[in-house]
């Protein structure tokens, strides 16, 4: 079987999965997350995509995420996690938190994504994967340590721990406030339309925000009784 036979496999069953994980009325292009999860946006609104660099939906998402990314808000935290519901996946985790930390994920993140999907280079494979490394520059020996670092591992754990509470099964998604999800799923298979979405979802989240950091109404006055 060939990689890209695997790849058809594998985003066929991403997309039932997403389906399935995240059922919801196509019409309304969301569904709200139960129970919803805490964020870490400081005050801000977080937005997570979840995504796997072996999906092919995630690929074909990724320039309207970069895109709309450039543009980002100033009371908006936007991060990237790539979700790992099995040590399958984990394999392309780990070279996205190690290029992380070693600074070349700016630089790779997109090549990463054309090797599989466009070029047809099997990244699952550890030599396959270490020879493109190498050849895109990346000091292998240094790689090495940095996979197996403290950093790299707690947030492999940390990944592994969020793709459980968010329920993730299939990717991708894109999470807003801890509260509403969305995804080229749900959007009928108009991927453009996913990060519109979001803005949308963004747009509920600063509205509840905002109400809840409004002071109560104070308690109306009880008439007082009048003493005989």
């Amino acid at each position: 079987m060939t990689l890209r036979q695997v790849l058809s496999i594998a985003a066929a069953t991403v997309a039932f999965a997403a389906g399935t994980a995240l059922a919801q009325a196509p019409a309304r292009e969301y569904t709200v997350l139960n129970p919803p999860q805490p964020t870490e946006g400081g005050g801000k609104v977080e937005v997570i995509e979840f995504f796997w660099y072996g999906c092919g939906h995630c690929y074909t998402l990724e320039p309207f995420v970069e895109k709309w990314a450039a543009g980002l808000p100033k009371d908006v935290v936007f991060r990237r996690l790539p979700a790992v519901p099995n040590e399958g996946w984990g394999q392309l985790a780990s070279v996205y938190y190690t290029l992380e930390a070693m600074g070349q994920l700016d630089k790779l993140h997109k090549k990463v994504f054309d090797a599989i999907h466009k070029d047809q280079v099997n990244l699952n494979m550890k030599k396959v994967r270490e020879e493109w490394l190498a050849r895109q520059g990346v000091d292998m020996a240094r790689y090495a340590e940095v996979e197996k670092s403290f950093s790299v591992v707690t947030r492999m754990n940390r990944a592994r721990q969020l793709t459980a509470a968010y329920k993730i099964e299939g990717v991708p998604i894109v999470v807003v406030a801890g509260k509403y999800a969305t995804s080229n799923t749900l959007t009928g298979g108009d991927t453009s339309r996913v990060m519109t979405v979001v803005d949308r979802l963004i747009d509920m989240a600063r509205k509840e925000a905002k109400t809840a950091e409004a002071p109560a109404a104070p308690a109306p006055k009880q008439p007082e009784l009048v003493k005989k």
